[in-house]
């Protein structure tokens, strides 16, 4: 089934990444950590549609997205970048594998933060937010999105990994074995991981030759 929803605000996060708070259809439901998918309702773009993961709650009056937009070619999520409040998206239902099981470690690359936002704001929101961790990794510090918010939801379990930059307050370098035997003490615990297909496989891996069960690393299939 799909809806036709009106842009209600758009903010810009970083260089290349924005929030689009859109209108949310009567008893639409999803839970934090699923996706839908979008397209634009302009001529040649209607039929367009790619996946975007919902980043507001599901109690809220609102959809929203943080998406990023890649300029090098004419696609969906440049065009989105051109988009202004009062344009129309077309949504489809709520899918996707991202749920949270339990307190553990979020390993995010990229644009892959977005399915835990959603989460992440959804236990802060009833106080279970505490016990979880979040590994990001991105190429720069321009790139980390939303990094004052992880800073001040959690703290110390709060870790920035960026592989081109050496900044105080972020690590350098890639997310390999020694890296997380480093951060993560207790692999008897949820992992969650979400980004480029290469990197999560890598991650999956590196995680259950370091003892973590299959089935308690959780990606999207």
């Amino acid at each position: 089934m799909t809806h036709l929803l009106k842009i209600l605000e758009i903010q810009q996060l970083t260089h290349n990444v924005k929030q689009y708070k859109v209108e949310k259809p009567k008893g639409y439901f999803f839970i934090p950590g699923q996706a839908t998918e979008l397209a634009i309702n302009k001529e040649k773009w209607k039929g367009e549609f790619r996946p975007f993961t919902f980043t507001s709650l599901p109690e809220e009056r609102h959809l929203e997205f943080v998406i990023k937009s890649y300029r090098d070619h004419d696609g969906v999520t440049n065009q989105l970048d051109l988009l202004k409040q009062g344009d129309e998206l077309i949504l489809n239902d709520s899918w996707g594998a991202i749920q949270y099981k339990g307190k553990g470690v979020f390993i995010a690359g990229g644009a892959g933060i977005t399915p835990f936002i959603g989460i992440f704001r959804s236990l802060e929101s009833t106080g279970k937010l505490k016990g979880n961790t979040l590994i990001f990794a991105n190429k720069t510090s321009k790139d980390v999105i939303m990094e004052s918010y992880f800073r001040e939801a959690l703290a110390n379990d709060f870790i920035s990994i960026l592989s081109k930059d050496q900044l105080a307050g972020h690590q350098h370098g890639m997310i390999d074995k020694d890296f997380i035997k480093t951060h993560v003490k207790d692999f008897n615990q949820e992992f969650y991981i979400c980004g480029p297909d290469q990197m999560v496989k890598d991650i999956s891996k590196i995680l259950e030759d370091l003892g973590a069960k299959p089935e308690a690393v959780t990606f999207e299939k």
